[in-house]
């Protein structure tokens, strides 16, 4: 709200949008006619037969939605082997590229929708009216995640492996060795299973050249193995997508990717630097993957280029 009340929005409007959509998900509100419900209940019964690739297009009004949505949804879905899988900013291709895992939900109308649906791949479609909606579907959202976790019988309201990751950073730190070799990521990527997914994790700055390069990549990969992709910056994703990565299902293969840093920027009060924390929560992070026996392969910007040819 401070952020919206500093740059002009007009927060009456704002929170009675936030409000309308409260009334409409009123637990008096059948669930057909119940826009948070009924959603939560389509993502949930598609996680429980199989579309537990939750592939979110949205509006350039809202692009970066996808990330909120992503968190909440990873977060709070993702624990005792299942969950909801959001794929977040992977562009639309050809309905030929998408296995039976995916399920789509639209905010607002896109080129290539009426293909998907004629392919037939399962759409949502949330019209889209300003970006004022942002407020209303905040609370969609949450009640929909709430509801979907509600039907994959898990509890939606904890994250029990987050704190795993930060435990392992700091014993690293602290002086725990872990050993960074993997196997090759080609070695991973030929275990590849159909409904598994490709999760690129990228210890990097999150900048323009970065996120074009892994996008770019990402829909390579995507192609090649008609598979979805995910990508992420560390140490951010590891309160977002982190608590699925270790606690959802196991159907992800994780391409870590790490490069030398610049100059060593040192921590105020701390006996290392801004590298060597980032460097032990990537190492902290192989070590939780490792102990969920997921399926892992550390690679540098160069290796991942290779991979996508």
């Amino acid at each position: 709200m401070v952020p919206a009340a500093l740059v002009g929005v007009d927060l009456a409007a704002l929170l009675g949008r936030a409000d309308e959509m409260v009334q409409a998900c009123h637990t008096s509100v059948p669930i057909a006619e119940n826009p948070g419900a009924w959603l939560g209940a389509v993502l949930g019964e598609g996680a429980r037969n199989g579309r537990d690739k939750l592939t979110l297009v949205m509006p350039p009004e809202l692009s970066t939605f996808g990330y909120w949505a992503e968190q909440l949804l990873a977060e709070s879905t993702g624990k005792e082997g299942r969950g909801i899988i959001p794929i977040e900013g992977e562009a639309l291709g050809d309905p030929s590229v998408y296995g039976n895992d995916r399920l789509f939900v639209a905010i607002g109308d896109h080129p290539g929708l009426d293909a998907l649906a004629s392919a037939g791949h399962p759409v949502v479609r949330i019209p889209f009216t300003d970006r004022l909606q942002l407020a209303s579907e905040f609370f969609r959202w949450e009640f929909a995640t709430a509801v979907a976790g509600h039907t994959l019988r898990i509890n939606a309201f904890d994250q029990p492996n987050v704190q795993e990751a930060k435990d392992a950073t700091n014993e690293i730190l602290a002086g725990k060795q872990v050993d960074p070799t993997t196997d090759s990521p080609e070695a991973v990527l030929a275990t590849l299973q159909p409904g598994d997914y490709i999760a690129i994790t990228a210890y990097l700055p999150r900048d323009d050249s970065h996120i074009a390069t892994l996008d770019a990549v990402r829909t390579a990969l995507r192609d090649r193995y008609r598979a979805a992709t995910t990508v992420g910056f560390g140490p951010r994703f590891l309160h977002s997508t982190g608590q699925l990565h270790k606690g959802g299902p196991n159907t992800g293969i994780f391409l870590q990717v790490v490069e030398p840093h610049g100059p060593a920027l040192q921590i105020p009060g701390k006996p290392y630097t801004f590298g060597h924390l980032q460097d032990a929560q990537a190492l902290g992070d192989l070590a939780s993957l490792r102990a969920h026996r997921r399926r892992v392969a550390r690679v540098t910007m160069a290796q991942l280029k290779q991979l996508a040819g």
